[in-house]
């Protein structure tokens, strides 16, 4: 990406020999910030984003985003509380007009079915060995739970709905099938893929559509409650590949292969490309649960550390990119499953809105790094989901994922900018239409941010260009756009401004551009309609606030 550091210290000289006289000359601009929750004690901060429009630094999937559907039964319980309820897959209520207008709001929405239970999962076709009945508390199952089992019947009533609702749907695969347990945490043996060919075949003959298999769940490594060995699972990632041509054999289209689902380990994961070889795994998945136990008193307070948000996972996003590229260039990389707070989420956090400072940063920052989707644990259940697992009623972090999902293309753009860490920027192509998306996440409790954009062409700074002005006179008559179209006439951007009712960052209810976001009487999602504003106006971030700007005619070639 290109040095823009000469045109963001321009701006700092400018900002820099500001003059008493000239900022007792703009009270009434001060007031009229007042009016937009900017008050006295609020620091006002100038910055400029220069943005390299000329090429894509990585790019994601359509279909970016992505909510899981878990097996966990109400009996699963973290820190005395137990808040799943009935949003398992075997008995979540599917015949909600609320929850298929959640979906069916995405228009194409990515289901990700799995989760810890996953590998105890029995489908109930063929010839099974045992017995198929449900999930049982037990003190000697893994996670404390008996063996599982799909019915083909409920089987169908989730394909039903998920056609219905236009969902894409990828199903986690019990990689655990005829295996044994060794010592400690450790399972071997060889996998025994009849029940699964069993079910794909059962699945096919149905016409339901997969978008992809992925193999296991958090067994990868060292795993989380088992483990299987990297030399396993590469030959069975080989068997699975000759089961997926097998059955999709007559099959105009064929899913994607998915793995480990696991948590990275670097060695572990290029070992997987070794032994699977060449264009076996089509997707590498990983897991990320980077904010701590959910019952952790410090979750707040981590989400709003821009550097916890960094250091914690930034690495990871990078190195499974540079994982892929060495070992398995064939293969793109998923987040196959996020919910920040492991153990069911963060009560009071991962359901209010001080949780989508970390998701969309979560977003923003795996896109830089070429992850293609990332599915967050989960759309209902636990404190993490996206909608009430009761009333499915859209918690704050459902309408972000709604927002990216819709204005955030798959075009990757750098950006350098002049601002302090606490002003997270994230920029994209935009969805279905020209122009630019930029993504801020201001995680300051007390700075106003002002913005000014650039496309590195130049970067204005005045009014006339004769007359120096103040920082304040500047971006009362300053564009928030620099681009070679800018000057073509008079411009509109749109603005999505999202902040917490009351000034509750851990308040259920999301506010856009000032308006509760909440289902309408006749339950349906509310409208996201956005504000809009000449270009020759400032662009304003508020404190601990989040926005989306839509600038349609930046001069961006690579958004072309």
């Amino acid at each position: 990406m290109r040095d823009y550091s000469s045109q963001i210290n321009r701006l700092r000289d400018v900002r820099h020999k500001q003059t008493k006289k000239e900022m007792s000359n703009n009270v009434c601009f001060l007031v009229f910030l007042s009016c937009l929750g900017v008050t006295s004690a609020t620091n006002l901060e100038q910055t400029t984003i220069v943005i390299d429009g000329t090429r894509q630094i990585a790019e994601i999937d359509d279909n970016f985003v992505c909510a899981t559907l878990d097996w966990w039964p109400p009996e699963k319980c973290n820190y005395d509380q137990c808040p799943w309820g009935y949003a398992s897959l075997i008995n979540l209520n599917l015949s909600s007009p609320l929850l298929a207008k959640a979906i069916q709001a995405f228009k194409a929405l990515r289901i990700r079915i799995g989760g810890s239970l996953q590998d105890q999962v029995i489908y109930d076709v063929g010839d099974l060995k045992t017995p198929c009945s449900g999930f049982k508390k037990t003190g000697d199952g893994l996670f404390g739970f008996s063996e599982g089992c799909l019915h083909m019947e409920r089987w169908d009533e989730l394909n039903r709905f998920f056609h219905a609702t236009g969902a894409i749907v990828t199903f986690g695969l019990n990689a655990l099938y005829g295996r044994e347990k060794l010592s400690g945490n450790a399972w071997g043996g060889e996998w025994d893929h009849t029940n699964t060919q069993d079910f794909m075949n059962y699945t096919v003959s149905k016409g339901y559509a997969i978008d992809s298999w992925e193999f296991g769940n958090e067994l990868s490594g060292s795993g989380i409650g088992t483990s299987v060995s990297v030399e396993l699972y590469g030959n069975d990632l080989i068997v699975l590949k000759d089961v997926i041509k097998n059955v999709y054999k007559s099959s105009r289209t064929k899913p994607l292969l998915l793995a480990p689902g696991g948590f990275y380990e670097e060695k572990w994961y290029s070992e997987l490309f070794r032994l699977s070889g060449p264009g076996v795994l089509d997707v590498m998945t990983h897991h990320i649960y980077n904010l701590g136990p959910g019952n952790d008193p410090k979750l707040g307070s981590r989400i709003l550390d821009p550097n916890y948000l960094s250091e914690t996972v930034s690495g990871t996003f990078k190195n499974v990119d540079r994982t892929i590229q060495e070992h398995g260039p064939w293969a793109s990389a998923w987040v196959g499953e996020a919910g920040g707070a492991f153990n069911s989420g963060g009560r009071q956090v991962s359901d209010t809105f001080i949780n989508s400072f970390w998701y969309l940063d979560q977003f923003g920052m795996s896109s830089m790094h070429n992850t293609k989707v990332y599915c967050r644990q989960a759309l209902v259940g636990g404190f993490y989901g996206l909608l009430e697992k009761e009333t499915f009623v859209p918690n704050p972090d459902y309408y972000s994922a709604l927002l990216w999902h819709r204005l955030m293309g798959k075009g990757v753009l750098g950006v350098q900018t002049n601002a302090s860490e606490y002003l997270r920027t994230y920029v994209h192509c935009s969805k279905g239409r020209a122009g630019i998306t930029i993504l801020l996440i201001n995680l300051s409790q007390q700075t106003t941010f002002t913005v000014a954009v650039s496309n590195g062409v130049k970067v204005v700074l005045q009014a006339e260009s004769t007359k120096r002005r103040s920082f304040l006179e500047t971006i009362k008559n300053k564009v928030s756009w620099v681009g070679n179209k800018a000057s073509d006439g008079y411009l509109n951007r749109e603005e999505y401004h999202l902040s917490p009712k009351d000034g509750d960052l851990r308040s259920k209810v999301m506010l856009l551009n000032g308006n509760p976001l909440e289902p309408t009487i006749a339950g349906d999602i509310p409208k996201l309609e956005p504000v809009r504003h000449g270009v020759k106006s400032p662009v304003y971030i508020n404190p601990l606030s989040i926005s989306f700007i839509v600038l349609p005619t930046f001069d961006a070639p690579a958004c072309s």
